[in-house]
């Protein structure tokens, strides 16, 4: 599985990244790819993690260290 974090841009491609998105009307999210392990859960702790993305709105990924 494949995992994305958002981009650290050099000032030079933010500014190419704001041109395009200017060009296409659109706003553009810079990702980049990251290396990480899924935690291996059992079915509590998947439940916990579910809730607790449920009540914030967000996702969640347990990861090994």
């Amino acid at each position: 599985m494949a995992y994305y974090a958002f981009a650290n841009l050099k000032e030079q491609d933010l500014s190419a990244i704001k041109a395009l998105e200017s060009k296409l009307g659109h706003p553009l999210v810079a990702m980049k790819p990251v290396e990480l392990k899924p935690a291996p859960l059992d079915d509590a702790d998947v439940a916990a993690v579910k809730d607790l993305e449920h009540r914030l709105g967000i996702a969640l990924v347990a990861v090994n260290p």
